[in-house]
């Protein structure tokens, strides 16, 4: 058995790789604005001759409606009132049982998922979660006595608290237990122990303190809130939480999924919300980025085989020499850059160009406002962003070369070498694009070795003659198509909206409204759990609401999650929990969702 078999074999117990997903879900939604940052002088000195657009720049009248702040003004106003004075306190934050306590308890209890981890039952790194679900039952008692609780595959959470209207489509709000590890080199390097859960009068320190302890523990005290308050819902609502999103997500939000289809039914849910992006200071304009799209995915192994032999007598080419060129000729054909009218990445322009601050170079908001009826506009706005590496992940599905290997023996040849190549597949493409492309690319190569070639199972037409060796592309584990995007124009994203606003400009501080979010969609350049949730709901958004206290920019967001020091704002916590506290109140009030 050849090296790559052998490596092939064993990575058959994890079942499918991680989707690994950037150091922040900040950086990922929010290419578009760490681009402006970091090109802005570039910007101003690449302007585009105007004179050349065939019509006047002009803003469409519908390039980024905005929806006014919604408040719960029905049979929901009075208990949002209570509530809303209740999180301003100081007790509801630090008070003995408050929002930070409940937090920094729940983090520090470990609860890692791991990429080789075996299913539930085999593996006793899983039984962690069991203190986990301790903690949770201990803290949150009018949850766990009022929902009604199932647990799917012993550790996935399925909350339900049945509304009194069955015929409204119940809410989802998901997140995830499981952390990524912390590298035990790393350990000296913290501010505060990864587990510690210390506050330090300003931030809650400790692995999964912001990715996604906060998002999971900011749901349930929203619903203990809710109940301590006498609130009985009219729609049902749904909370489920899986427990390997850090990994691959079967055994956790896999398992729930089946679960909630089979519960409420294909397109059942009326909209789902996961963790996402949040609010972002950019040029001045505070905007919330809710993702509704998320890129593909497609890990392709290429694998070379030929004679071996003693390195004394080498042939043109080895084994490696030839997966070295078929590397090289993957990066020398990158994937093309495309702004499509109507994508959410020129959507999220729009909503910069239409509303964001002053500082963001003329000539670029010009562009963008033109793009729409202008396909000069179009094509310069492209070109100038297919300039950034960001820029780049946004709009063109990406490909890194992220695994070599081949070789056993300094003096002999090898006989067989792989890489693995690792594809984040763009909104308006597709997996047998994907897989078209890498054929295509490396065809030429496979004539120029005499390699016989199949490519995903299909033989392809090699070299004449007799092949000196093999060329095979395969999928490394289960390709993901790109998620649908969630439509703008609906009354869930108009809800989704309305809520962001209302929470944010009644947050602790505000001046009364004076000050504005504007809401832009996004693209989520990694992966979540709703993944598995497609055919529950069309309406999926990514978004947690972080970031609405502290106001950072995106460069100060950066080193927060997935990394040494990973921590959260004690008060942009507070503001999570009072963001999803609005919209339950909201949704269960709405007579169109």
């Amino acid at each position: 058995m050849s090296e790559s078999e052998k490596l092939l074999q064993s990575s058959a117990v994890v079942r499918q790789r991680t989707r690994t997903r950037w150091p922040s879900l900040a950086v990922i939604c929010l290419v578009v604005v760490l681009l402006f940052i970091s090109l802005n002088a570039k910007l101003q000195l690449l302007a585009f001759p105007l004179s050349l657009i065939s019509e006047p720049p002009r803003p469409p009248p519908d390039a980024c409606p905005q929806p006014a702040p919604l408040f719960p003004t029905r049979r929901n106003a009075a208990i949002w009132e209570t509530i809303r004075t209740q999180t301003a306190s100081d007790a509801f934050k630090l008070g003995p049982g408050g929002a930070l306590e409940l937090l920094a308890g729940a983090v520090r209890i470990p609860t890692e998922s791991y990429d080789d981890m075996h299913p539930v039952g085999v593996d006793p790194r899983w039984e962690v979660f069991a203190d986990f679900h301790a903690y949770l039952a201990r803290v949150f008692p009018r949850v766990h006595t009022t929902l009604k609780l199932r647990k799917i595959n012993t550790y996935g959470l399925w909350f339900e608290w049945p509304g009194a209207d069955p015929s409204l489509k119940p809410v989802l709000f998901m997140g995830h237990q499981d952390v990524v590890p912390v590298e035990p080199t790393t350990v000296g390097e913290w501010t505060h122990p990864p587990y510690s859960g210390y506050f330090d009068g300003h931030r809650i320190w400790g692995r999964g303190s912001a990715d996604d302890k906060n998002g999971l523990v900011g749901i349930l005290i929203a619903l203990e809130t809710l109940l301590q308050n006498g609130f009985t819902p009219t729609r049902t609502l749904v909370a489920a939480f899986g427990f390997d999103e850090e990994a691959s997500g079967l055994e956790g939000a896999g398992a729930l999924a089946g679960a909630l289809l089979t519960a409420y039914g294909e397109d059942g849910v009326a909209f789902i919300l996961d963790e996402g992006d949040g609010i972002v200071n950019t040029f001045g304009t505070a905007l919330a980025y809710p993702c509704v799209a998320e890129k593909g995915y497609l890990d392709v192994v290429v694998e070379v085989t030929s004679p071996g032999g003693h390195s004394s007598v080498p042939p043109e080419h080895t084994t490696i020499g030839i997966l070295a060129a078929l590397l090289v000729q993957y990066e020398a054909n990158p994937y093309p850059v495309r702004l499509s009218r109507g994508s959410t990445p020129l959507q999220t322009l729009q909503c910069l160009a239409q509303h964001g601050g002053s500082a963001l170079p003329p000539a670029i908001r010009a562009l963008i406002l033109a793009a729409p009826h202008s396909d000069e506009a179009l094509r310069a706005l492209e070109g100038i962003l297919a300039k950034d590496r960001l820029y780049r992940s946004q709009l063109a599905t990406t490909q890194a070369v992220d695994v070599v290997r081949g070789g056993v023996k300094a003096n002999a040849l090898p006989e067989a070498a792989h890489a693995v190549v690792n594809h984040r597949i763009l909104t308006e493409s597709s997996v047998a694009e994907v897989r078209a492309h890498n054929i295509a690319a490396l065809r030429p190569l496979a004539e120029r070795f005499n390699l016989s070639f199949t490519a995903f199972g299909v033989a392809e037409q090699g070299a004449p003659g007799t092949a000196r060796g093999t060329l095979a592309l395969r999928d490394m584990y289960d390709a993901l198509e790109p998620a649908p995007v969630s439509p703008r124009d609906s009354s869930a994203y108009e809800l989704l909206s309305g809520s962001i606003k209302a929470a944010y400009g009644t947050r602790r501080g505000a001046a009364n409204g004076s000050d504005t979010v504007v809401v832009a969609p996004a693209v989520l350049v990694g992966n979540t759990d709703t993944q598995f949730y497609w055919k529950l709901s069309p309406h999926i958004f990514r978004y947690g609401h972080g970031n609405a206290a502290a106001g950072l920019r995106p460069d100060e967001i950066l080193d927060k999650i997935h990394t040494v020091d990973e921590s959260i704002d004690a008060d942009d916590f507070v503001e999570m929990i009072r963001f999803f506290i609005t919209l339950v109140l909201n949704a269960d009030e709405s007579v169109v969702l």
